[in-house]
Formats: C-alpha cells, sequence, structure tokens
C-alpha cells in the first residue's frame, strides 16, 4: 500500500482534490494498483511559518 506525503501551504479544497486524484491516478497506471490501495497525505503549513528563498512565506 504506496503512502504519499505532500507537504505545502495551505491551499483550496477544490486544487487538493485535483491533486490526490492525480497522485492516485500516477500510481494506477505505473504499478497497475487499485486506487483503493493508494494513501495521500496533504500536510498543510501555514505561510508564517515556514521560508522559500530566505524569506518568510507570508512575507511575499
Amino acid at each position: 500500500m504506496p503512502a504519499v506525503t505532500v507537504q505545502q501551504g495551505p491551499r483550496d479544497i477544490e486544487l487538493k482534490r485535483e491533486l490526490i486524484k492525480k497522485i492516485t491516478d500516477a500510481f494506477v497506471e505505473t504499478y497497475r494498483i487499485p486506487a483503493e490501495t493508494v494513501m495521500v497525505f496533504i500536510e498543510e503549513t501555514p505561510a508564517d511559518s515556514f521560508g522559500v528563498g530566505g524569506k518568510l512565506a507570508a512575507d511575499k
């Protein structure tokens, strides 16, 4: 049972649904396994709790 964790800033629920579907589809196609065996976890970190390029993401 593959498990994928995506770490990201907050996103709209529709975008998360699309991402989960595409990740699942990639495993189904590549590994030839049932979609029901693929687990995708999304961990969201607020923009004031991480940095990119030496700057706090909330400051961009």
